[in-house]
């Protein structure tokens, strides 16, 4: 078993931030998902440990209200892009310079809007993505909100119930993360992503189509191309087709 190591890091504002680290090798920063951590989208289901394999290290950190990082409830700590600025403290304070970014979901909209905004990967791959998942975030955060104005109403059977349990499970706490949805992250123009020039793979589930068309994503990025992996929003998470074709387009010449 790869050793995993975690370091905690200040971000911009003062907000404790955990960074999870496993493997030795050219950096790879990966981005998880809303109510998710770096356990659940990386750790637990090996793909971290496969990257270490193929000769990368894996740098994972958790987002501000998730996993091992503070969840501060303080509206004050969730300004515009506040996931954008977390993701370049934690590049700025580990020194990465030459690196590849991966997100998942929330953490493919936020490697987007990090890379418009400045970040320069080698390498990007995006999964769980489309493109309304990007240029209309309201729509889709408009859900989860709704889901946690009612929390306690929610019963089996009620579309947000998967959604309630899986906060519930990951001990999300629910002022914060409304503040975060309400306020930290923003809609980005389609026009915008003729910025995002480096080679990036847009990796979606056969049966995910959550955040929109991957196709028309892809279409929409200068040098892009869309791959295909068994699962749902969120089952593909669980299968070894998303570690190893990460791996293999951060391995192409």
């Amino acid at each position: 078993m790869t050793e995993l190591n975690t370091q905690f890091i200040e971000s911009f504002d003062g907000t404790r931030m955990a960074v999870h680290r496993m493997g030795e090798g050219r950096p790879v920063l990966l981005l998880h998902g809303l109510f998710s951590d770096a356990n659940v989208n990386w750790i637990k289901y090996g793909h971290a440990a496969h990257l270490a394999e193929q000769g990368f290290e894996a740098i994972m950190p958790d987002w501000r209200v998730h996993g091992h990082s503070d969840a501060p409830t303080d509206a004050s700590a969730y300004p515009s892009g506040v996931l954008v600025k977390d993701a370049f403290s934690v590049v700025e304070q580990l020194g990465l310079v030459d690196y590849d970014l991966v997100g998942f979901s929330l953490g493919s909209r936020t490697a987007i809007s990090a890379v418009i905004a400045g970040l320069t990967p080698r390498r990007l791959i995006v999964t769980g993505m489309g493109l309304e998942g990007l240029t209309n975030w309201q729509k889709r955060t408009a859900f989860f909100i709704d889901m946690i104005d009612h929390f306690d109403e929610i019963k089996h059977g009620d579309p947000r119930f998967i959604a309630k349990s899986f906060m519930k499970t990951q001990g999300i706490d629910p002022v914060a993360a409304r503040h975060l949805l309400v306020n930290g992250v923003d809609n980005i123009n389609e026009a915008e992503l003729a910025k995002i020039t480096m080679p990036t793979l847009v990796l979606i589930g056969e049966d995910d189509r959550d955040n929109g068309s991957p196709e028309r994503l892809a279409e929409a990025l200068p040098d892009a191309r869309v791959e295909t992996i068994p699962g749902t929003h969120m089952s593909c998470v669980l299968k070894p087709e998303l570690g190893e074709e990460i791996a293999r387009f951060l391995l192409e010449e």
